[in-house]
């Protein structure tokens, strides 16, 4: 479920007072915004009180606190606290004004994103912004969220006709315990709200524009912005995009759709080195092959890496076969742990797959906001969510029929089903703001497919693709693509969008 790119470090109108600040909020004005006026007036006029983040954190890096409307339509009622950062831009002289930054999720933290090494933003672009990273509401250090929720309610399992009752009512538990522990708060933590809460940040930072950079839900976040602050969207980038009219249950669905496809890719070139691998020679041989060892770890789990794998736990991972060289070593070696009577094996795991280590149970359990926070976001976003638990098990068995590889994973029945529904309907993406738009040929949670979806809604955008890229997120990665960092470098600093779609090669390796 976890749809983010960069983990941030860390030791899933303006009318009269009363009336809904959506509206206020939403409404275009001039340099000057309509948060700056009329009942948002306090929280445009905050004054921010910046201290060093933490002692585990780059000294440079300082950290506020300031305060948003938990409902914009009752602006003079309860606030919640949201965590900001800044790392000041390193030229006064060249300085053009803030960058905003956000991880995915939704949820991710994103706090100290500006300080985190493995985000690589060149000088060029931090001698003219500010980077200012920030916890979604109810992420992290804003007013954080939880609802209880043990390892296993936190887990994504497929769909079984003999479990499924039991699925239906794991999901209505998590429901009942997030309404239970955050109800009041819930029909809120919305992307719309998150948007609005960025512009509060622009107000209080006394910007009349912001920049942005968001990856994966990110992208979304950005969308959002544009779509209802347009006059204030200045240079956005928009890394590894969502279907903006598939969120939230389409987009798990397409991502069955694009696993299958990248396991098709993967058979014929785990195939062209069966000499190597010993996986099949034809990309029939390899896929039986596959299937043969999932059948297999479902009678007797295959023990890897200190792991005891079903062939339901081989699967779990989305995005195992968007990597085909990882994906061919670690199939290679649970293959071989199967074939040597069960004996521990070894195999380096694709990232993020099963096999790898994952936080103990004691801290899953300490730590629940991430899984919290993005089942609130999801399911509040859009009302779309079926509540009938019999049509989650019809698209779950078509679905599995379909996309066997992932389709039971991604169909089957969620807590969404037993939310109640967020405080505003959906947000519809059609607007012609200027974005460069970045995209790995070959990504697991936001398929290409997804992001060109994005990119139609985006009239205003340009799209480079990296054509043969692997993975979830482009820009500013270690290994990452040298043509896609210059070209998002080149706008961020330039304000020039290319003058149509381009195309990167993968990098070699």
């Amino acid at each position: 479920m976890r749809c983010k790119r960069y983990r941030s470090t860390r030791t899933v109108p303006l009318l009269v007072a009363g009336v809904a600040a959506a509206v206020s909020l939403s409404a275009p004005t001039p340099a000057t915004a309509a948060a700056a006026e009329g009942p948002l007036r306090p929280y445009a006029q905050q004054k921010l009180t910046w201290q060093r983040c933490g002692a585990d954190v780059p000294e440079a890096l300082q950290c506020a606190t300031l305060k948003v409307p938990l409902d914009y339509g009752d602006p003079g009622g309860r606030t919640i606290d949201l965590a900001i950062s800044r790392l000041k831009a390193s030229s006064a002289k060249e300085r053009r004004g803030v960058l905003l930054l956000n991880p995915g999720g939704p949820g991710e933290p994103g706090l100290t994103l500006p300080a985190d090494p493995i985000l690589r933003i060149p000088d060029a672009v931090k001698r003219q912004y500010d980077l200012i990273g920030f916890d979604l509401r109810g992420a992290g250090q804003s007013s954080p969220v939880s609802c209880g929720l043990t390892p296993d309610e936190q887990s994504n399992t497929p769909y079984k006709d003999e479990t499924f009752a039991k699925d239906v009512e794991q999901a209505r538990t998590v429901a009942e315990k997030c309404r239970a522990k955050a109800g009041d708060k819930l029909p809120h933590l919305t992307t719309r709200n998150a948007a609005r809460d960025m512009d509060v940040i622009r107000t209080a930072l006394g910007e009349k524009k912001i920049s942005y950079l968001g990856v994966s839900y990110g992208t979304y976040l950005g969308a959002v912005y544009t779509q209802l602050f347009p006059q204030r969207a200045d240079r956005f980038v928009l890394d590894s995009s969502t279907d903006p009219t598939r969120v939230y249950r389409g987009m798990f669905q397409d991502m069955a759709k694009a696993a299958e496809q990248a396991f098709t890719r993967w058979t014929e070139w785990a195939a062209a080195r069966h000499a190597t691998y010993g996986l099949g020679g034809t990309p029939a041989e390899v896929r039986k092959t596959y299937w043969d060892l999932i059948a297999r770890a479902n009678r007797e789990p295959v023990h890897i890496e200190g792991q005891a794998l079903t062939g339901d736990g081989i699967r779990a991972d989305n995005s195992t076969f968007f990597h085909v060289r990882k994906a061919t070593e670690w199939i290679a070696g649970l293959k071989k742990a199967a074939e040597n009577g069960n004996a521990e094996g070894k195999s380096p795991a694709p990232s993020n797959t099963p096999g790898q280590a994952e936080e103990s149970k004691e801290a899953k359990e300490a730590d629940d906001n991430y899984v919290s926070v993005a089942w609130s976001f999801m399911c509040a976003d859009t009302r779309t969510w079926s509540h009938d638990p019999e049509q989650y098990r019809r698209e779950a068995i078509r679905d599995r029929a379909r996309y066997p590889l992932y389709g039971d994973f991604a169909a089957n029945i969620t807590p969404c089903a037993f939310w109640k529904q967020g405080s505003e309907p959906q947000t519809e993406i059609d607007n012609t703001a200027s974005a460069l738009m970045v995209q790995n040929e070959w990504d697991s949670q936001t398929p290409l497919f997804a992001a060109r979806a994005m990119h139609r809604a985006l009239r205003g955008s340009r799209m480079l693709t990296v054509s043969g890229g692997e993975g979830h997120g482009v820009l500013y990665a270690p290994g990452g693509n040298s043509c896609a960092d210059k070209a998002a470098t080149a706008y961020l600093t330039t304000g020039r969008l290319p003058a149509e779609d381009l195309t990167c090669r993968a990098s070699a390796g």
